[in-house]
């Protein structure tokens, strides 16, 4: 029976003693523990704390002026109500890929402990408002309701909404990490925290396109439609409640800050039931992993693996593409490059400001896997340096690297040319943009290569946001931008060529670029897998350190 099921009293301490009142101050001092011993460790450590505490407040400080500035403006109650929902759906998603920055967060460590759930789950709730991103949300909540309250029945409303919009965005948070807790500690869950960084590209891209399609939609009238639904939804409500009420609709104003506080106590209730299961059920870590179906389903050579080539050509093929599926890392970088390859071309078509030319974005993106290829295998290199005797056999070795890599880029690099042309109605320039594509990717094929054997690095495996080991980002740089900037001037003549054609009207020859890049592509990725081939033969020993230091 696990502690949360037994009666209050009994264990080391009484049920008094391990209530909500003695636990906060305890769960207090814990969490300014672990801040202040966290910032013991090292010097840049508490540098880039400090650092990142004195821009939080700037910006909060910002906005809080700037919400204030919005007093009086006939919309301003639409934009922090929109503003709010935007913080709140923040915190929902934070713990999902920021869960390793917060130890408080995994409440599995306090399982062996006599506690009881609804005290637990106070202090844990108190504890959670010590922090930068608490004190950022209070500085917008009380920007928000500063610039509604007009009135004293507001003012009161306000006192009330910024407490509660708080409580209601940490205690989300909490309930969120609670119930994904077995998620964040496990293999899917680190898969999740690496893939973050695509979502926040994706989202800058989408808040972009947003910002100027507000522009031309008339300004801030436009969020009315959306404000007066969200109003409604807490935690936005509280802030909609102070509104209300400078308007006189004080009932209405009840009534939204009532779903709030009903809000509130139903995430607490989440949160306890999720934390009673998760402190009391076992789980699946001792069960076995694969049964027979799994074990015949993963054999080599099985499904749709058996449609790659026989012999190390279809071995290196296989390992690379389970790399991309498994491997967090590999997988996180693919994925970026796959959803900004269609984003920046795709954002800019819906415009109407772009060209089909922005297409060959993808393959950009795409032909950068190709670079620090024995990076991602860390210290197993070492089998696959076994392996290679001979140049014959590391060219075998790139170039079966090189064929899993255009497994992927080559379909998709049409399918974002084909896309691009049909919302932009370039059809005639399509096979031009095919061809260029085609080119650079060849390219940075070729100088992937040889980037890969002359300028090797490590990927560390621990940490969510480490790419490069400590001391290897000089190495980086060099081979990523090197690499492009080479891959740029080896695909001048397919580009010189494009450009002739432009500017000599000749546009209706443009098809002959398809054959003529495809076939440059092919020629000069050929050329630099032969001119890397011997350079891996030689350097093995050297790119194994390297790439070991992770």
């Amino acid at each position: 029976m696990s502690v949360l099921d037994a009666p209050a009293g009994t264990g080391p301490r009484t049920g008094a003693a391990t209530g909500a009142t003695a636990l906060i101050p305890v769960f207090a001092r814990l969490k300014l523990a672990l801040l202040r011993n966290g910032l013991r460790q090292s010097s840049g450590r508490r540098a880039a704390y400090l650092a990142s505490v004195a821009g939080a407040l700037l910006i909060a400080a910002g906005q809080l002026v700037g919400l204030v500035l919005l007093r009086g403006h006939a919309h301003a109650d639409s934009v922090v109500v929109l503003l709010t929902a935007v913080l709140a759906l923040g915190w929902a998603v934070m713990p999902l890929f920021f869960s390793a920055g917060d130890e408080t967060l995994d409440p599995t460590r306090l399982v062996m402990l006599p506690l009881r759930p609804r005290p637990l789950i106070v202090a844990l709730l108190v504890s959670s408002l010590i922090g930068i991103g608490p004190l950022f949300t209070l500085c917008l909540a009380a920007g928000s309701v500063a610039a509604l309250a007009e009135g004293a029945g507001a003012v009161v409303f306000a006192v009330l909404a910024v407490p509660l919009t708080l409580l209601v965005c940490v205690a989300l948070a909490r309930a969120v990490a609670a119930a994904n807790t077995r998620l964040l500690t496990s293999r899917k869950g680190r898969d999740l925290a690496v893939l973050s960084g695509l979502l926040i590209a994706v989202g800058i891209q989408v808040v972009n396109f947003g910002a100027q399609r507000l522009g031309q939609a008339g300004g801030l009238s436009s969020l009315d439609p959306a404000a007066d639904v969200v109003r409604w939804l807490p935690p936005a409500s509280a802030v909609g409640s102070v509104g209300s009420a400078a308007e006189g609709a004080y009932g209405r104003a009840v009534v939204q800050l009532l779903s709030a506080a009903v809000a509130l106590l139903v995430l607490l209730w989440l949160w306890q039931r999720s934390l009673t299961k998760l402190m009391t059920a076992p789980d699946g870590s001792t069960t076995a992993a694969a049964g027979p179906d799994r074990e015949r389903s993963g054999r080599i050579g099985a499904g749709l693996w058996a449609l790659l080539p026989e012999g190390r050509t279809g071995t290196v093929m296989q390992r690379a593409l389970r790399y991309v599926a498994r491997d967090p890392k590999t997988k996180a970088a693919w994925v970026t490059a796959l959803a900004i390859g269609l984003i920046v071309p795709l954002i800019n078509a819906l415009q109407g400001q772009g060209t089909v030319y922005f297409a060959c974005f993808a393959s950009g993106m795409l032909g950068m896997q190709m670079y620090n290829q024995f990076g991602q295998d860390t210290s197993a290199f070492w089998m696959v340096a076994q392996t290679i005797s001979s140049s014959r056999d590391a060219y075998a070795e790139l170039r079966a690297r090189a064929l899993a890599l255009l497994l992927i880029t080559l379909p998709y690099t049409v399918l974002v040319a084909v896309v691009t042309a049909a919302l932009l109605g370039d059809w005639d320039l399509l096979p031009g943009v095919i061809g260029l594509s085609f080119a650079l990717l060849g390219a940075m094929l070729a100088t992937g290569a040889v980037a890969s054997v002359s300028f090797p690095y490590s990927v560390p495996q621990e940490g969510a946001f480490k790419n490069v080991a400590p001391g290897q980002a000089g190495i980086a740089w060099i081979s990523i931008l090197g690499g492009m900037v080479a891959a740029a001037v080896l695909s001048a003549p397919v580009i010189a060529l494009t450009i002739t054609l432009h500017v000599t009207d000749r546009t209706d020859r443009l098809w002959l670029l398809l054959p003529a890049g495809a076939a440059y592509g092919v020629l000069i990725a050929w050329g630099g897998l032969r001119l890397a081939a011997p350079r891996l033969a030689l350097r093995l020993p050297e790119i194994l350190t390297a790439v070991s230091k992770g």
